[in-house]
């Protein structure tokens, strides 16, 4: 019998079914560190695709729901040795918050697609049953998992680069140059659509991304922006391009362009700060690589792996291959997944975001669109209670 400190994390899977991008993504990242086990899964409201997914996936069929709410009320009724310990949600935005709600009432931890929801009022409510039980909330900000954006962080916090002034941060995609919706793309028409994707479109969809890696590299909150959003391609109903200035609390101006019309990118995601002394960079498509400026000395380009030893413990601790060998997406997904797995498990939860996340990405959707809206040049960014 194996021990309950080594038993794989048994998760459930709503969402991911057959020709889902980001379902198939989430089980090889959470399977990578052979921790964390899938038991059961309501992966289509299409039956023969939900069918599908189970058979490819080598699940048992009574595990396999034709609901999010059946796998709910069966699962929590199996032993607890048996039943799906969390359950993850990767379906469309319009669903993230009311499964979260319903997990988190029936005993179950969540790991969840980002953005939380549609709308701050639905997050809060997923924030008060979190806080009036004992569960876990995780939330998929990928680029978080990265060992050298810790690495960055450690540099920013530790002075390396003085005070700091300027932030730069921009996800430029192409993929939605043209009108994916009509020429059948599923991921491209439910993202289109406000009662899927909630009030916005690309924005909330990487623009959030990139507002996330500003606040957690720089170490500090940005208190008010002032936005443009756009709409490029004809009859599109949610934004497919932003852009907008910001300041933090602490003083920072910066820069946060957000577009999925940038013909010809891939996933270009890239930050850079500039304070008294120096300056980083990083680029998701070259993530073991972080530039380092020093004012007055070369740059340096800072590169990960796990022999290198005067990285950060942080940045180390979420390696797990020598110098030369590249860590990508999955590696950076699977390091949340880990850490989530370690916090089920009683450990404590140092790196995964969580609902305080969701929350604030929330009131930066919200705000933003009340800024491009809006005929002031700038509009506050308040915290969250």
């Amino acid at each position: 019998m194996v021990s309950a400190r080594k038993a794989k994390v048994r998760m459930g899977m709503i969402g991911g079914g057959e020709g889902a991008f980001i379902g198939q993504v989430h089980r090889q990242a959470a399977g990578l560190d052979g921790r964390i086990e899938l038991v059961c899964g309501a992966f289509s409201r299409d039956p023969e695709n939900n069918r599908r997914t189970c058979d490819a996936l080598g699940l048992s069929p009574e595990r396999c729901y034709g609901s999010w709410q059946k796998l709910l009320d069966d699962e929590r009724r199996l032993p607890m040795e048996l039943r799906a310990e969390f359950i993850a949600i990767v379906t469309p935005n319009h669903l993230h918050a009311p499964i979260a709600e319903a997990a988190l009432q029936a005993g179950f931890h969540v790991f969840s697609e980002k953005p939380a929801g549609r709308s701050l009022q639905e997050i809060r409510r997923v924030a008060q049953t979190l806080a009036r039980g004992d569960r876990l909330y995780g939330l998929a900000h990928t680029y978080l998992g990265y060992p050298m954006v810790w690495q960055a962080r450690e540099l920013v916090s530790s002075g390396a680069l003085g005070r700091l002034r300027k932030i730069f941060v921009e996800y430029p995609q192409g993929w939605l140059s043209e009108d994916k919706a009509a020429l059948g793309s599923k991921q491209a028409s439910w993202r289109g659509e406000p009662e899927q994707a909630g009030p916005s479109g690309c924005m909330a969809d990487i623009g959030t991304h990139a507002f996330s890696l500003a606040e957690f590299v720089s170490g500090q909150r940005i208190r008010r922006v002032c936005a443009t959003l756009a709409v490029h391609v004809e009859g599109r109903q949610l934004d497919d391009d932003g852009a907008m200035l910001f300041e933090t609390a602490e003083g920072a101006t910066g820069v946060l362009l957000a577009s999925q019309v940038c013909a010809g990118e891939e996933n270009a995601l890239r930050i850079r700060l500039y304070g008294e002394k120096g300056g980083l960079e990083w680029r998701q498509e070259e993530p073991n690589s972080l530039i380092h400026r020093t004012l007055g000395e070369p740059m340096r380009v800072l590169r990960a792996g796990v022999d290198q030893t005067w990285l950060c413990g942080e940045a180390r601790r979420r390696l797990r291959l020598p110098a030369g060998h590249p860590e990508g997406y999955f590696e950076a997904m699977a390091n949340l997944y880990s850490e989530f797995a370690d916090a089920i498990r009683g450990a404590a939860n140092q790196g995964v975001p969580g609902i305080e996340v969701g929350l604030r990405g929330l009131q930066f959707i919200e705000t933003v669109i009340a800024s491009h809206h809006s005929a002031s040049k700038w509009t506050p960014l308040a915290d969250v209670d």
